[in-house]
């Protein structure tokens, strides 16, 4: 794809200087500057100022001279404008069509060599322990079948579309369009799932037009209009998937390729309005099936039906008030969403904001409606949950078929609860499309693979980068509109692939991505970032999108077994602290017994005899750590680095603020799991001058925890399908009882955990989310947290 740029008119001089026709790096970035921040009114009176009657000027002296510059930049895949007419039927406005040939951009997908460590070919089968497993659409039923049609040799480029209406100019006009976005299936979905990483593509801004009809025929003529502007935008797709045509790869290989339609979002489907479409876009798409491409999303077939359906039940079953007061209490995690007002009040809520509703919805219910009503909305959180799934085996196909079974088998406890209503009332029935649809999901993930490829996230958060970013620098009412439309576009493009050019050839690196092995521990889904930090790991500064994450792995404190990795500040929050001092600012009557009963044990254990008394020693203190897992689901990735809180008392957190994990802890002659609140995080530290050599054992953070006793399994309460849990205490000879504490390795720690208390009927309205867990001795272990938990506790533990 680059290449190009090595056989433009310009290419001798580029050889001499990368920039050309710009001085060098520093001036292309001030014009790149100029072009993306200020209009060419402001760009002229930047260039006027008289700062620089005493410097030097840039190259270019006027904007329309940096224009021009920018404009014979090389342009890949160059945008046009097309007037659409309909014979017989007027418009208000013109009908002009913005778009790109669709087989342009995806040849310039497929040859672009940001995504060549993260491209697929063939199709391929994954076998776990003899069994199948279906994770991108290259793994999946459909790919085979259509090889299989295919010539010997041949390569398939899955064409995936996703569009949504959007206003672009709401103070110039009101103007409408209907973006049309495309990917390819050969690049990982999890590239494609980050809107930043450019796997997807706009190829065209469809005018929602209005007819001189009556309003009758309005929808029908905007329908067909639609489809014939598809028509326009995909003709060479189309004779692509039918006859082929040839590509180059990332790697300059030549490919005999077909493209035909796997997948178009169900949104934009509806969009469409097939109904009075007598020739819809793809009647002559070669292996195009609407019944296979109109693929089900995540976004809105599950995530926008919990919030239209299950939360309004829920809602109708418990009262605003006291749903609302649930939320407000439950216990802050850092990076984990807390509704300190609620989540009734919110009337317009984004799919963000339905997800974390539904981590805690199923716990904080609890009590509150029927155990039924609570069996039902906890199979659906199953389903949901299961059918995220990045990759999927035939028995988690099984699980997320056997939980909207469940739902079904208990669905008229919504019904006996009267918490479906209408415009009419109350509702007997459950007839919802949405519904229906959920059924669907098996065979559409044996057809095409993981869900998460096709999720509207994306699409949505390309209609701000490309339409809202883009229309508010042109003015509706101008009658250059379209053409100064394509003009922005046509830049933007050029110049994103002529700062990559000169990034690469200014320092001697090669345009071609090459194959390398990929790293055990992967850190990042930004593939742009991943080739410059092999080829120029000093400039990974120059790219932008999502940044890796922070390895923990590499420097922090390693769990036995290597899987889990911990961090500490290197400066303590407390440098020195006596343990009267801990006893009393973190209010710990039993520290110096717990720290004496674990030395104690860890010197029976490793055979270390420490000759260190902790009651005369002084110890550093933090109020967090950081731990960092592998993903349960791709073990090769690791996940963000979670924050373990355990603050003091202060008049914010009368009680502290401590976080709770899921701990290996060492007994006398065995390892258990348990489940505890961390309310100490701290190390041993030896004075200045003194000999004394610390143990191994205490060389590492410690932790200060209080336990929580396992009372039943997901088995013994079906209808809730969550572990629970309760304080654990040690009671005194005068009948007095305290939290029963013990001081365990950092290193003990598996995972942090989230922990809900068991409300009942009516919760406690003198508790807040800062005493919550102080508060109550009965809790739910939220396996609903997140995905990853979801997936760790679907197992049982030792």
């Amino acid at each position: 794809m680059l290449d190009r740029l090595e056989t433009d008119r310009f290419a001798y001089w580029r050889k001499i200087n990368p920039y050309y026709l710009f001085q060098d790096d520093g001036e292309w970035e001030l014009g790149k500057f100029l072009i993306e921040n200020l209009t060419q009114t402001q760009i002229a009176r930047f260039l006027k100022l008289k700062w620089f009657n005493t410097r030097a000027r840039p190259s270019f002296t006027t904007k329309d001279e940096l224009l021009d510059w920018m404009d014979i930049l090389p342009c890949f895949t160059e945008w046009k404008v097309s007037k659409i007419e309909f014979k017989g039927y007027n418009t208000a406005h013109p009908v002009e069509l913005i778009w790109h040939d669709a087989l342009e951009v995806v040849k310039q997908l497929f040859s672009n060599p940001i995504f060549a460590n993260h491209m697929t070919f063939d199709p391929y089968i994954v076998n776990n322990e003899g069994k199948r497993e279906y994770g991108d659409y290259m793994s999946a039923d459909m790919a085979w079948k259509i090889q299989d049609h295919l010539p010997m040799g041949a390569t398939q480029v899955p064409i995936i579309l996703g569009s949504d209406k959007t206003p672009v100019t709401r103070t110039t006009g009101g103007l409408e369009m209907h973006p049309v976005f495309i990917t390819i299936g050969n690049i990982d979905s999890e590239v494609c799932s980050k809107a930043t990483s450019r796997a997807w593509r706009c190829v065209a801004y469809m005018p929602i037009a209005k007819f001189h009809v009556h309003s009758d025929y309005q929808t029908i003529l905007q329908a067909r209009l639609w489809h014939k502007c598809m028509d326009l935008i995909f003709a060479n797709l189309k004779v692509a998937a039918a006859k082929g045509c040839f590509m180059p790869d990332p790697f300059r290989y030549i490919h005999y390729v077909f493209t035909p339609l796997v997948a178009h979002f169900q949104k934009a489907a509806k969009a469409a309005y097939l109904s009075g479409v007598h020739m819809p876009f793809w009647r002559d798409w070669e292996y195009a099936c609407p019944s296979v491409f109109l693929a089900g999303e995540v976004l809105h077939t599950c995530h926008k039906f919990f919030a239209d359906h299950p939360l309004k039940w829920i809602k109708e079953a418990i009262g605003t008030y006291e749903l609302d007061t649930r939320f407000m209490i439950q216990h802050k995690q850092v990076r984990t969403r807390h509704f300190a007002k609620g989540i009734t009040h919110v009337k317009q809520m984004t799919g963000r904001e339905h997800r974390d509703i539904q981590c805690t919805i199923v716990a904080s219910i609890a009590g509150a409606v029927p155990p039924r009503f609570i069996r039902a909305i906890c199979a659906l959180m199953d389903f949901i949950y299961l059918a995220q799934n990045p990759v999927h085996s035939p028995e988690s196909l099984r699980s997320m078929v056997q939980a909207l079974s469940d739902f079904h088998a208990f669905k008229n406890a919504i019904i006996e609860a009267k918490a479906r209503r209408g415009k009419k009332g109350v509702k007997e029935d459950l007839f919802i499309p949405k519904l229906e649809l959920l059924q669907s999901f098996k065979g559409m993930i044996e057809r095409l693979g993981t869900l998460m490829q096709f999720s509207a996230d994306v699409t949505e958060r390309l209609l701000i980068t490309h339409c809202k970013d883009l229309f508010p620098q042109t003015a509706r009412q101008s009658k250059n509109f379209t053409e100064h439309c394509i003009q922005i576009l046509n830049r933007q493009e050029l110049m994103e692939i002529f700062d990559l050019y000169t990034l690469l050839t200014s320092h001697g690196a090669p345009l071609v991505n090459a194959i390398h092995a990929e790293d055990e521990e992967v850190t990042t889904t930004n593939p742009a970032l991943s080739w410059i930090s092999r080829v120029l790991p000093d400039k990974v500064n120059a790219i932008h999108g999502p940044q890796p994450v922070h390895n923990h792995f590499l420097k922090g404190i390693l769990s036995g077994d290597a899987l889990t990795a911990f961090q500490v500040n290197v400066t303590p929050d407390y440098k020195s602290l006596s343990p009267v001092d801990i006893c009393m600012k973190y209010s710990l009557p039993d520290f110096n017994r717990a720290l004496t009963d674990f030395i104690h044990r860890s010197s029976l254990s490793s055979g270390e005899d420490a000759h260190w008394d902790p009651k005369y020693g002084c110890f550093s203190v933090w109020n967090k750590f950081r731990l960092q897992l592998h993903s349960a689901f791709q073990p090769q990735v690791i996940m963000l680095g979670r924050v373990v809180q355990a603050y003091p008392l202060c008049d914010d957190f009368p009680l502290g603020n401590c976080d709770t994990i899921l701990v290996d802890a060492l007994m006398i002659l065995y390892t258990a799991s348990y489940v505890a609140q961390v309310q100490l995080i701290f190390q041993a530290t030896i004075r200045r001058g003194s000999n004394l050599a610390l143990p191994s054992y205490l060389s590492d953070p410690l932790l200060y925890v209080q336990y929580f006793h396992f009372v039943s399994s997901p088995d013994e309460r079906p209808k809730l399908a969550m572990w629970t849990v309760e304080c654990a205490y040690s009671h005194e000879e005068n009948g007095n009882r305290h939290r029963q504490g013990a001081v365990v390795q950092v290193t003990d720690v598996t995972h942090a955990v989230e922990l809900i208390p068991e409300y009942g009927e009516t919760v406690n309205n003198r508790v807040s989310s800062a005493t919550c867990l102080e508060s109550y001795d009965h809790f739910f272990l939220n396996n609903f947290a997140d995905k990853e938990s979801y997936h760790t506790f679907s197992t049982e533990f030792e």
